[in-house]
């Protein structure tokens, strides 16, 4: 019988298997074996050595700072959300958090490109602005505006892990300590917070990553003046086409996702661990 019940999750398991082998086993060897060999398919670490030049490490490290700025932003923007959709009618808070949702269902490029138009020197901000006969602003090509970009794109990844993990929390802990004579404050910092800690972390990996690696939004909003790490990328593979150059940029960024995920994993332990001893 035991033996059946293995046959049977090794069945369910192999569409998924072959999924892995196809989508992330291999796409992985590629970039490995392009970025660390040279034209001739030589071993060679020169990739590795002219893509931790100064000019690219400006733009990793401009692209880790915008990234941390929008996932802070996020952050800021979805916790007291979450919380206002713990506390109003299910009805009204249903519509909300699908408002919040829409650019998930969108396409990205399209969102995008009307903040493109909404942020440019001629757009729907400088025209109200110019209507009020207050000063323009120039936005579009800024970072300011991939920031805006990011939060608008990757904000719905924040709040989906946030209001779940907020959802979970049983009400009768949080009036438990309402009736012990703690205030509002106090049982946020010491109730709320620490048990909703699993969905900040997961909501700030889910925007961290792909605010990191993302190359459309600082391409259309930045105008190809402000280069992050992901645009580099994209512009070795498909400009240049030097991809020996671009699979080891690409294997030096992967090293920033493998340590956000390992520093996830311990967060999520500690998590749980003072979930129990509370």
């Amino acid at each position: 019988m035991m033996h059946d019940s293995k046959s049977i999750a090794r069945l369910f398991a192999a569409p998924f298997t072959v999924w892995a082998v196809l989508f992330i086993v291999l796409p992985l060897f590629f970039v490995l074996y392009h970025g660390l060999t040279d034209g001739e398919g030589a071993f060679t670490l020169a990739n590795l050595w002219e893509a931790v030049q100064m000019e690219y490490l400006r733009a990793l490290g401009l692209s880790v700072e915008l990234a941390l700025v929008s996932t802070v932003i996020c952050l800021v923007l979805a916790y007291p959300l979450c919380m206002i959709l713990q506390e109003i009618k299910r009805g009204r808070m249903v519509l909300i958090f699908l408002l919040f949702l829409l650019p998930l269902w969108m396409n990205s490029l399209l969102t995008t490109m009307a903040w493109q138009t909404i942020l440019e020197k001629n757009g729907i901000i400088n025209m109200v602005l110019h209507a009020l006969a207050l000063p323009e602003v120039t936005l579009i090509n800024t970072p300011l505006a991939i920031v805006i970009g990011m939060v608008y794109n990757f904000l719905p990844y924040m709040v989906l892990p946030l209001y779940v993990s907020l959802s979970h929390i049983d009400k009768s802990i949080i009036e438990a300590a309402h009736d012990l004579g703690a205030g509002r404050w106090q049982t946020f910092r010491r109730i709320v917070f620490p048990l909703s800690l699993p969905g900040v972390i997961s909501g700030c990996t889910m925007v961290f990553i792909p605010a990191l690696t993302t190359f459309v939004i600082s391409a259309l909003l930045g105008g190809n003046k402000i280069l992050l790490i992901g645009n580099i990328i994209e512009q070795e593979f498909t400009a240049a086409y030097d991809w020996q150059l671009g699979s080891a940029l690409s294997m030096i960024l992967m090293v920033f996702i493998i340590l956000n995920i390992v520093v996830e994993a311990f967060s999520e332990r500690n998590a749980k661990e003072q979930e129990v001893d509370s």
